[in-house]
């Protein structure tokens, strides 16, 4: 059996895993990346694919820094320059077409040509990995299969075939592992790191559509009691437009609408989304899941970090999930590199102690922010309906609390890792 040391193992070459070795590849370490899939090549006629992420600011920032954003941005994103969070109500009340219980985000009120970006995560993860090729210290074991990761050795060992290859099983040990395989992380699992969940009573559907109109600026928001509807505009593909729909609804709903042909969905869409929805000609494609929040008790353990959502998911109202995931990646780039500057062991939890202290209570604030949305509009009680939608009109008109929650969803303020700021 074939086996290879390296310094560091990244379990996952998807956004969080692939940031982090690129964010590691000009540092002389020695880096294996392994994963199941490849990204699909990028074909610019294709219309969009249906999973998408609203990137932002800091997350650019990020992506730029490690030499990612040229090759995405010659792809395709979508840049946004207005947000819109509101309440639908079934008797609306508007001034000059805007409903009074909404609250409008504008890049231009900070100073700013756009808030962030709607971009695909196929791209986003293939302009990473094409960064990652241009580091000879980067090993991309791809597509592999791992069938066991042994914590118990002296160093981490991950038993593992490659696809498409007829030789025998290989192993490879590391002075540390990086879990950045998802939700239902492996790595998490064999490392005996124990975690947190709570289901949420609501499920989400996503749709990939095409609509008539103009090229949307605008990403907004309009909660009812079942859940939010959302809409993000994506690029235009061959001058056709394209949007992502998100509807949270109840189990059954969702089941309902799954099930749905594409002229019965869109009759659905075009009757309960509201007005401000541009006229929706086409569905290209559909998809739901449930919605759980997850936190690991530790993100360290012994010879192992987990980052993005194999350490957390939060609910994915504000689509802020990928941006943590981003940050984590860039904080931990940040510290493993200051504990190799000094010569330390970076396999070892004391020398990383930073990361998990730093994102554990950031991610925690987001999550915990979701969840007073999340509970504060999933409902039907009508003093605290006639409260918030007070609350959202009066917000529109205090410019100096707009500028600090648009900052705040940039990644302008806070404790920013160094990676998440310009060059």
């Amino acid at each position: 059996m074939t086996q290879h040391t390296y310094d560091i193992a990244i379990v996952g070459a998807g956004m969080v895993g692939a940031a982090i070795a690129c964010g590691l590849g000009s540092s002389g370490l020695k880096i294996a990346i392994l994963d199941r899939t490849p990204p699909p090549p990028f074909n610019p006629e294709q219309p969009p694919d249906i999973r998408v992420s609203a990137l932002s600011y800091a997350s650019e920032q990020i992506l730029r820094n490690l030499g990612a954003w040229q090759f995405i941005s010659e792809m395709r994103t979508c840049p946004y320059q207005r947000m819109g969070v509101t309440e639908k109500l079934e008797m609306p009340f508007s001034l000059s077409g805007k409903p009074i219980n909404q609250t409008l985000f504008d890049s231009t009120d900070i100073g700013y040509p756009y808030l962030g970006h709607i971009v695909e995560n196929n791209i986003t993860q293939l302009g990473l990995h094409k960064a990652m090729a241009q580091h000879d210290n980067i090993d991309l074991l791809c597509p592999s299969d791992i069938t066991s990761i042994d914590f118990n050795s002296t160093l981490p060992t991950i038993h593992f075939s490659e696809h498409g290859k007829a030789s025998a099983p290989q192993k490879l040990s590391a002075k540390l592992i990086v879990g950045a395989d998802g939700a239902l992380s492996k790595v998490r699992e064999w490392a005996s790191i124990g975690i947190n969940s709570n289901q949420y009573e609501q499920q989400a559907l996503v749709a990939t559509v095409e609509y008539e109109g103009v090229q949307e600026d605008i990403t907004w928001q309009a909660f009812t009691s079942t859940g939010p509807l959302a809409f993000l505009p994506l690029m235009d593909v061959c001058s056709k437009h394209y949007g992502s729909l998100v509807w949270y609804d109840l189990p059954d709903k969702i089941r309902q609408l799954m099930s749905e042909d594409s002229a019965t969905f869109i009759a659905e869409v075009t009757t309960n989304f509201p007005s401000q929805l541009p006229p929706i000609i086409n569905l290209l494609s559909k998809g739901s899941f449930t919605l759980v929040k997850r936190h690991a008790q530790h993100y360290l353990g012994h010879r192992v970090a987990l980052a993005g959502d194999a350490a957390h998911t939060i609910n994915p109202l504000a689509g802020q999930g990928v941006n943590l995931g981003f940050q984590d990646a860039a904080t931990l780039v940040e510290v493993i590199l200051e504990a190799h500057a000094k010569g330390q062991d970076i396999g070892l939890s004391e020398n990383l102690s930073a990361y998990e202290h730093l994102r554990k209570v950031e991610n925690k604030k987001m999550m915990e922010i979701m969840d007073v949305f999340y509970h504060m509009f999933s409902n039907d009680n009508p003093p605290l309906k006639l409260l918030r939608n007070i609350g959202l009109g009066l917000a529109d008109k205090l410019p100096f609390g707009k500028q600090k929650v648009i900052k705040y969803a940039m990644g302008l303020e806070g404790n920013l890792p160094k990676l998440a700021k310009p060059a």
